[in-house]
């Protein structure tokens, strides 16, 4: 069995937040050039063999369609057009996130024709716009190729969990807002959006449980699994979970598995399997899903014939 990969957000969280950072110009432009989508699914990123990147997008000038790209292996943003133009702008040694989107954005308008964007980072604790930010710059090649082991493997967990669900589910998303992996599985109910801002009123306006993955940030500086329900009863909290390592984390609402704790056990990939199948079992126990599509999840997908 393949030894999984650590990653020590306070070792690394300044690359960390150079990579969320170029990683918010990919989300931007696909929000603005993808058709909306409920959820604001259009507006997610993609983990790849390469790296994070959005979905086909059309070009501004209906010239075809464009993938940006944050290429993990070669430490590149890569902005190909379905002509198979192709440009590739290096993010080392230490390039400062100003820098980079400018060029990415000038590399798009001259692929697919001119597209603006609000440059304001969203969700994170700097507002420097990004295409004038001179902090972010620090970017080791090792520790992103880390990021990226544990990320995938991560998502391989993720992908597993939602196979067999037979309702409405995302794939694994990328958010380029809070810099995480994670599956939501809806019930097909409506909900109250916990907030009226822009995000929440347009991402949570569904039933749902999600399940995701982050590499930590400043509230939670450590890698871990996470799930959670919305909207979510006072009891939601209260679960003893069997996976030994999980917990409830009242100041975010959250069950949480450190990533610590699953590489440690000895076999990663079932152990974070479980705690999320027992979350989403338990979240649709006490915010009473129809049992029958909750079960769904915790089989085996249909068989191909």
């Amino acid at each position: 069995m393949a030894t999984w990969t650590a990653v020590s957000y306070e070792s690394w969280s300044e690359t960390c937040d150079t990579l969320h950072a170029h990683s918010q110009i990919l989300g931007k432009l696909a929000a603005k050039l993808a058709p909306p989508e409920p959820q604001l699914q259009h507006a997610a990123l993609r983990l790849t063999a390469r790296g994070i990147e959005t979905s086909p997008l059309p070009a501004p000038d209906g010239s075809g369609s464009l993938v940006i790209l944050l290429d993990l292996h070669s430490h590149e943003t890569v902005i190909e057009h379905s002509s198979g133009q192709i440009s590739r702008i290096s993010l080392t040694p230490n390039r400062t996130v100003g820098a980079v989107t400018k060029e990415v954005l000038r590399a798009v308008q001259d692929a697919g024709g001119p597209v603006a964007i609000d440059p304001t980072p969203q969700e994170v604790s700097w507002s420097v716009p990004l295409d004038a930010d001179e902090d972010h710059f620090h970017y080791e090649p090792a520790q992103v190729s880390e990021f990226f082991a544990a990320a995938t493997q991560a998502a391989s967990v993720l992908t597993a969990f939602r196979a067999s669900y037979r309702g409405r589910s995302t794939p694994v998303n990328a958010w380029w807002g809070s810099f995480d992996l994670a599956v939501n599985l809806f019930s097909g109910k409506p909900a109250k959006p916990p907030t009226d801002d822009f995000i929440m009123r347009n991402a949570m306006d569904s039933q749902e449980v999600a399940i995701g993955w982050w590499p930590g940030d400043a509230r939670y500086p450590k890698a871990a699994f996470y799930g959670y329900a919305h909207p979510a009863p006072p009891s939601f909290g209260g679960a003893s979970l069997s996976s030994p390592k999980a917990n409830w984390n009242a100041d975010l609402g959250e069950y949480l598995l450190d990533w610590d704790d699953v590489c440690l056990s000895a076999d990663p990939h079932a152990s974070a399997l479980a705690f999320a199948h027992e979350v989403f079992r338990h979240a649709c126990t006490v915010c009473a899903w129809d049992p029958q599509l909750a079960a769904t999840a915790h089989g085996d997908p249909p068989p191909v014939v």
